[in-house]
């Protein structure tokens, strides 16, 4: 029997079994780590805005201040029924996109929901300095971060499996954490030996 070569192991030592949709609020890493996680288990990375901004040819800011927020959900939602359709990978998902009961029940169906949970410091830390954030151009940025923060959690909660995000952590060590929660569902994620 020919033995494995290391590289191999080094690359391919995981199976997905099922898409991984990544949720959570903005700047709790969900594209970070889902590009990041992609790369270890050699699967596609999925990113539900960069989807839709390349489908409509616009900026996500651009699409609120074009339409409506109603307009872009329903937009997101056909969006992330095709990507968890036609291949399995790693999806990462707007800050908004699981609060749909059709996006949970899609991603119910065809994977499983991981929610990178961050406080709301590390949050605030991560997307203050930015201007791409559509929900947080108003007079209070902060609080508003806070009141979305409260409104989604419940939500976010209903997340099958929860992986919890620490200012220490790297990209990589959060994507170790991520790999091994979902290493608990052999039915999502195995070890290929």
């Amino acid at each position: 029997m020919k033995s494995k070569d290391k590289r191999d192991a080094a690359v391919l030592p995981f199976q997905l079994k099922k898409t991984v949709a990544l949720v959570g609020m903005m700047g709790s890493g969900k594209s970070a780590i889902g590009t990041a996680l992609s790369r270890r288990l050699a699967v596609p990375f999925l990113d539900s805005d960069a989807e839709i901004e390349a489908a409509s040819n616009m900026a996500i800011a651009e699409i609120f201040e074009a339409y409506d927020e109603p307009f872009f959900r329903e937009k997101e939602a056909q969006v992330i029924m095709r990507l968890l359709e036609t291949q399995v990978g790693v999806l990462s998902t707007g800050g908004g996109a699981f609060l749909q009961s059709t996006n949970r029940e899609a991603i119910s169906h065809y994977g499983i929901a991981v929610w990178l949970r961050a406080d709301i410091d590390l949050l605030w830390s991560r997307v203050s300095h930015k201007t791409t954030r559509p929900l947080l151009l108003t007079d209070n940025p902060r609080a508003t971060l806070e009141t979305l923060y409260a409104a989604r959690v419940p939500e976010y909660s209903k997340a099958e499996l929860v992986v919890d995000a620490q200012e220490g952590y790297s990209i990589e060590k959060m994507t170790d954490k991520v790999i091994e929660v979902l290493l608990t569902r052999s039915d999502i994620l195995e070890e290929v030996l």
